[in-house]
């Protein structure tokens, strides 16, 4: 099988290493910048409609060789998939973020915890009523 990502932007925020995010987004109160490429800037349009979006990131600095980890808060290993710790295979975030602003390719965002410069994978729009139970 022949998978193939394409980042369509990049992340701009706060936090140099890991060390300087919240473990949640929600836990944070800095905006971060989203800078879409150009060339998906199209895929923007009728975005302002929503005021929180799911973001998902590369997290590209993340181990991807642990199948067990001490969640934060915790004392005891599990297995990461019982988790939302960042060491994983594959290290795509999910972020729920608040809107703040849009000019042109630029996204202003609260609740982000992705490091600078986290390439962009996607964005979503977050609707109560299919992403919650």
């Amino acid at each position: 099988m022949d998978m193939k990502l394409v980042p369509i932007g990049v992340i701009n925020s706060e936090y140099m290493i890991k060390d300087d995010a919240p473990h949640q987004g929600h836990f944070c109160t800095e905006t971060s910048t989203i800078t879409v490429y150009d060339e998906f800037l199209d895929g923007l349009d009728g975005l302002d409609a929503n005021k929180y979006l799911i973001i998902l990131y590369w997290q590209d600095r993340a181990e991807r060789d642990k199948l067990k980890v001490i969640p934060y808060g915790r004392i005891e290993k599990r297995g990461i998939f019982s988790t939302r710790a960042p060491v994983r295979p594959n290290p795509i975030a999910f972020c729920v973020v608040e809107l703040v602003d849009i000019d042109k390719n630029k996204l202003t965002v609260k609740w982000l915890d992705a490091l600078d410069g986290s390439p962009l994978l996607d964005i979503k729009p977050y609707w109560k009523e299919l992403d919650t139970i």
